[in-house]
């Protein structure tokens, strides 16, 4: 039994890859962030998309414009 190396295959390094940041943020229900940023268990935007919550937004994040309408709608809940 003869055992054999195999290469890495040539990648051009100045090729761009996107960053896995999020495009926009999305408005989701405050108890459901934390679960998600844990468990890895997908959360529902108000907009209705469907991801885990991996990243927090900062300051002058874009927000899905989609959620902020819907949220701008809402009457003011308990903690408000």
């Amino acid at each position: 039994m003869s055992t054999e190396t195999l290469t890495k295959p040539e990648t051009d390094s100045t090729e761009s890859t996107e960053d896995d940041s999020p495009k926009m943020f999305h408005y989701v229900r405050k108890n459901k962030i934390a679960e998600s940023a844990v468990m890895g268990t997908h959360v529902v935007a108000l907009c209705g998309e469907v991801f885990p919550v991996t990243k927090s937004p900062k300051p002058g994040s874009p927000v899905c414009p989609a959620c902020k309408e819907i949220y701008d709608g809402l009457r003011p809940g308990k903690d408000e």
